[in-house]
């Protein structure tokens, strides 16, 4: 009985292996560059020492965690980082399903097609780039948001020394970035939903709105859920590129998260131990977050990961 079922696995590999071929370079990479790093993670219960190596340096147990949960910046770094992931959820997630909505009901093909590479183009612009053009766009001397405004009378507006409107620059310009891109999944959900509802729901006397409400976005639910879990498995991840490119210590009180407080501390002050435990900490809770809100979703949907 075993040999059979052996030999049925075998014979199965054996006729898909051109499959198994096109799949071993992926499977290289996550090993290479997902896998094999995961042995550094010693080193966040190490008093690491790069002379030394990794098996050489001194074992502290739980040091760096313990100095990171006692340290004073901590609770404003968590703060900051869950509010400004909460924003992105709330405000970021939604936006590319409206934008694919929007994109679908467009009949012209090639007005459709120019308004999806405008969106897109953002996606592929760097940081670094993208935060010089929203200084740019946002001074007060030379600005064209500040020069609009002053056409109604209001005094120029410094957004990016403003406590009280820093966050809402990162998640406007972070959605700016995204959406464009984010549409393509949805897109590609909602061309494989079958013309013949459509057809039918016509016949029955429904609007476009309400085709829309009955029939596509219900079947684009698994994929928003699926991409749902995934953004909040990083949400303790609220964008260092962004972050790092845009903010200042005008603003720590309201931007410093996690990623940027790691930056100055564990890795510009060459404290590799401290940052490794800021990552593995980070990492299992994106992983308690992807059990939890699974179950829930899969409990109140019918529709998760697994």
């Amino acid at each position: 009985m075993i040999n059979r079922k052996a030999n049925s696995l075998v014979g199965r590999m054996s006729r898909m292996r051109y499959f198994y071929l096109l799949l071993l370079p992926v499977a290289a990479y996550f090993i290479l560059f997902h896998y094999k790093p995961m042995y550094g993670l010693v080193i966040a219960f190490k008093d690491y020492k790069i002379l030394s190596g990794i098996m050489q340096s001194p074992f502290v147990g739980l040091k760096h965690f313990r100095r990171l949960f006692d340290s004073p910046m901590f609770a404003r770094v968590l703060r900051n980082t869950i509010i400004i992931s909460a924003l992105r959820v709330g405000f970021g997630f939604p936006a590319p399903i409206l934008f694919a909505l929007l994109l679908n009901e467009i009949s012209h093909v090639r007005y459709k097609k120019i308004v999806q590479t405008i969106s897109y183009l953002p996606h592929f612009i760097s940081w670094v780039v993208l935060g010089g053009i929203v200084r740019e766009m946002l001074s007060p001397s030379r600005g064209i948001v500040n020069w609009i405004i002053g056409l109604f009378g209001v005094e120029p507006i410094y957004f990016m020394a403003e406590t009280e409107l820093f966050r809402g620059v990162l998640i406007i310009t972070g959605i700016w970035q995204s959406v464009g891109w984010g549409t393509v999944v949805y897109l590609a959900a909602l061309a494989s939903i079958d013309a013949a509802q459509y057809e039918a729901a016509t016949i029955d006397g429904a609007n476009r709105f309400q085709q829309v409400r009955y029939i596509t976005i219900p079947s684009i639910v698994p994929v928003m859920v699926v991409l749902l879990l995934l953004n909040l498995s990083h949400i303790l991840n609220a964008g260092f590129d962004q972050v790092f490119n845009l903010y200042s210590p005008v603003v720590y009180e309201v931007s410093d998260i996690i990623d940027t407080y790691v930056y100055r501390v564990g890795l510009m002050g060459f404290d590799y131990s401290f940052a490794t435990a800021v990552g593995l900490f980070k990492n299992l809770v994106g992983f308690a977050l992807v059990i939890v809100v699974n179950f829930l979703t899969r409990t109140f949907t019918g529709h998760g990961l697994w």
